[in-house]
């Protein structure tokens, strides 16, 4: 690895593929001519290690026993770590007797520890300096990944076995109380989150009883378009900025991680956002098909990807006002009712939206109503703030106490 520091006495560098019995990964079953089955043998994804275990209950895929002997170098065994290599980059977890039988796809290594190597040890090594030393070295473009020869040439701090076992114990018991207090605050965030969407659906039901409901067709005033089709490789660091879903945040737009690409001038004049604009997401999983943002005035020229639809309303209607509409659980229900569902993802589409009914008040009650949800949404957001500030901080201990860990300081 980068960073070889002197260790304490007793302590050895050590070639992680001189640790373990076997480093590999496993394949699609598929790609050989099986099937998915509806039930069988577990078959583990990256999405099904979740905090740092394997779930059971989110395994939706399973193979028959045939598939399962004909990927032999991939069954698990008890005590197998696992470290995610594909896509999400150092997501780890031990294999116990509960799991199996079970096998797992290419994006997984595999590592099966030796006898002087405890597997809870190895995965918090994972976590830290493994972990480190790989994401230096992980490539590819849109998916990152790092190769088999990256994890097994990896450089780990080995002390005897007696030491590593008191080492995870003291880590189990210190992060024990972090994960707690890190779970406290998350749960506080997602009670800030469930209180404004009360609040949306309150307000909004409030007006649907005073106002009745209106058909979204008559407050649009120009038909509504389909953003631009580009393939990811036209993706770059220069050009015209694009909308993309990882830009949406609480119906307004984050230009963090923005993306760049190169464009014609039609195709700039045709897809170019403008001021008062509403975005929709049209293609998506269904957590978050109809996700929409607010389009302020903008500083520089933003055009928007393929699976969104933009919407420009009347302007006697004040757009921060259905933005805020299209968030309430009541509109959730409409997209969702609507939604043509396909293997991996659900779509609406223009008529969809254009059929979408809710209240409509005059135009001095919308400009109310964005007046106090903002100051709601502000307080709101300011505390959420707060809480993940102090999670930040509770993984930074954890980091620190596994990089002390791993030089001999706890």
């Amino acid at each position: 690895m980068s960073e070889v520091y002197e260790l304490p006495e007793g302590w050895e560098w050590k070639k992680l593929d001189d640790c373990t019995d076997l480093i590999t990964k496993g394949t699609t079953p598929t790609t050989y001519g099986y099937e998915f089955l509806d039930k069988g043998i577990n078959f583990l994804k990256i999405e099904n290690i979740i905090n740092g275990k394997i779930n059971l209950g989110s395994i939706e895929k399973f193979i028959s026993e045939e598939a399962n002997q004909s990927q032999k170098r991939s069954i698990l065994q008890t005590n197998d770590v696992l470290f995610s290599i594909a896509g999400t980059i150092g997501d780890t977890a031990i294999v116990e007797e509960k799991h199996l039988p079970m096998n797992t796809n290419q994006a997984i290594a595999i590592i099966r520890p030796k006898d002087f190597l405890d597997s809870s040890f190895l995965k918090q090594s994972l976590l830290s300096v493994v972990s480190h030393s790989t994401k230096k070295k992980q490539r590819g473009g849109a998916i990152k990944n790092i190769s088999l020869g990256d994890i097994k040439n990896t450089d780990i701090p080995l002390p005897p076995l007696q030491e590593q076992k008191r080492i995870v114990a003291k880590l189990d018991s210190l992060f024990v109380k972090i994960d707690q207090a890190i779970a406290l605050h998350q749960q506080n965030i997602d009670e800030s989150d469930a209180f404004m969407g009360t609040v949306l659906n309150e307000v909004f039901g409030e007006l649907e009883e005073r106002y009745g409901l209106t058909n979204f067709s008559k407050i649009i005033e120009d038909k509504i378009q389909n953003g631009l089709y580009k393939h990811k490789d036209f993706y770059n660091n220069d050009g015209v900025n694009i909308l993309r879903i990882d830009n949406f945040y609480n119906g307004r737009i984050n230009d963090f991680g923005i993306k760049r690409l190169s464009l014609t001038n039609d195709e700039l004049e045709k897809y170019s956002l403008k001021e008062n604009d509403i975005v929709i997401n049209r293609v998506n999983s269904m957590e978050y098909l109809g996700k929409c943002a607010f389009v302020p005035k903008l500083a520089e020229p933003m055009v928007f990807e393929s699976n969104m639809m933009r919407i420009s309303v009347l302007k006697e209607n004040d757009p921060l006002y259905i933005v805020y509409m299209l968030q309430t659980e009541n509109i959730e229900n409409q997209i969702s009712k609507k939604a043509k569902r396909a293997v991996n993802q659900c779509s609406i589409n223009q008529t969809d939206v254009n059929t979408l009914n809710f209240p409509i008040p005059p135009l001095k009650t919308q400009q109310k109503t964005v007046q106090y949800l903002d100051q709601l949404s502000q307080k709101n957001q300011a505390l959420k703030k707060v809480q993940q500030e102090k999670m930040q901080s509770l993984k930074d201990l954890k980091a620190s106490l596994l990089d002390r860990a791993f030089r001999g300081e706890i």
